[in-house]
C-alpha cells in the first residue's frame, strides 16, 4: 500500500474534497497503486483478478451511506486504465465521490481511463460525484478519458455531477446509460477549458421503460483557444420524458459545438432539447463595473456564478 505525500494530499482535496480519511468505505488510488482501503457492513470492494480495477458491492436496504474512491497521479508519464463495477442492491440510498487528479511537472504525458458500470437495484437512489483536476508546470499533458454506464431498474434513480474547471488538457467523457420502468436521472456537468485544452462531451441515454425520465444540462466556459464539443443524445423506447439542455460562455478564441439529438421510438415519448451559446453580456460587466470591479473582476464573477 502507498504511502500517500503531500501532493497527493492535495490532489485528493481538490477532486474529492478529502482532507483526512472519509467515514464510511473508500479506496484512494495513487500512481496506480492502492493508497488506502476501508470496506464497511453494507458496502464491499473488492480488487478484481482479471485486470486493473474493483468491484463494489452495495448491500439492499443500504441508506445514508458514502463510498469514496478517487483517483490521484503526481508522476509524469503514468498511464493507466481502470475498470470499477458497482453492484448496487435494491433500495438503497447512498453518496458515491469518484474523481481524478493529475499533478505533471515531467515532459512525458500522463493518463488516466476510468470505466465505470453501475448496476442500480430497484428503487435505489445514488448521487454520483466526479471531478477531474490538473495541476504542474510540466510539458507533459494531463488527460483523463472516463468512460460511464449505467443501466437503472425498476424505480431507481441517479443524480450525476460532472465538474472539470481547470488543468485538464484533453478529456473524452463518455456516458451511456439504459432506464427501466419509472427510472430517473439526472445529469449536471459543469466545465471550463483554457489554452489549447480539449474536452469531448458524449451522452446517449436510452429511456426503454415506461415513466422513465431523463434529464442532461450542460454549461461550460470556452477560454483562450480552447475547444469543446457536446454531443448529447435522448433515445425515447417508451412513454417517457427526457430533456437536454447545453448553455454555453465562449470567450477569446474558443470554439465550442453542440450537438443535441432526440430519438423518438414511441408516440408517447416526449422530448426536448435546448442549446445556447454567446459572449458575456456587455451590460452584465457594466453593472458589475459601476459597483466598483474592475473589468477583470466582473468578468471572473460572471464565470463564477455561471458554473456554481
Amino acid at each position: 500500500m502507498q504511502k500517500i505525500d503531500e501532493i497527493q494530499k492535495r490532489l485528493f482535496e481538490e477532486v474529492a474534497d478529502l482532507h483526512e480519511l472519509p467515514v464510511g468505505a473508500y479506496n484512494l488510488r495513487a500512481n496506480g497503486e492502492l493508497a488506502g482501503r476501508k470496506t464497511t457492513a453494507n458496502i464491499d470492494i473488492k480488487t478484481k483478478t482479471d485486470k486493473s480495477g474493483i468491484d463494489i458491492t452495495i448491500k439492499p436496504g443500504t441508506k445514508k451511506e458514502s463510498l469514496h474512491i478517487p483517483v490521484v497521479l503526481s508522476e509524469s508519464g503514468i498511464t493507466e486504465t481502470v475498470y470499477n463495477d458497482f453492484y448496487i442492491g435494491d433500495d438503497c440510498d447512498v453518496l458515491i465521490v469518484a474523481g481524478c487528479g493529475i499533478d505533471n511537472c515531467g515532459n512525458q504525458n500522463s493518463e488516466h481511463d476510468g470505466v465505470h458500470c453501475f448496476y442500480i437495484g430497484k428503487n435505489s437512489k445514488i448521487r454520483y460525484v466526479e471531478k477531474h483536476y490538473g495541476s504542474g508546470n510540466g510539458e507533459g499533458k494531463r488527460i483523463l478519458n472516463p468512460v460511464t454506464e449505467v443501466y437503472m431498474e425498476e424505480g431507481s434513480s441517479m443524480e450525476m455531477e460532472m465538474v472539470q474547471i481547470k488543468g485538464v488538457d484533453s478529456t473524452e467523457r463518455k456516458t451511456i446509460a439504459k432506464l427501466d420502468k419509472n427510472a430517473k436521472l439526472i445529469v449536471r456537468e459543469r466545465l471550463m477549458t483554457h489554452g489549447s485544452q480539449q474536452a469531448l462531451s458524449i451522452y446517449k441515454i436510452e429511456l426503454d421503460g415506461e415513466g422513465s425520465s431523463a434529464d442532461v444540462v450542460s454549461r461550460s466556459i470556452a477560454r483562450d483557444n480552447s475547444y469543446q464539443k457536446l454531443d448529447a443524445c435522448i433515445v425515447g423506447n417508451a412513454a417517457c420524458s427526457g430533456h437536454t439542455e447545453c448553455d454555453s460562455i465562449i470567450m477569446d478564441n474558443g470554439k465550442i459545438l453542440a450537438v443535441p439529438s432526440l430519438q423518438a421510438n414511441n408516440t408517447d415519448a416526449m422530448l426536448v432539447h435546448e442549446a445556447a451559446i454567446g459572449k458575456i453580456a456587455g451590460d452584465q460587466l457594466t453593472k458589475l463595473m459601476t459597483l466598483g470591479l474592475s473589468e477583470q473582476e466582473a468578468e471572473e464573477h460572471i464565470i463564477n456564478g455561471f458554473l456554481k
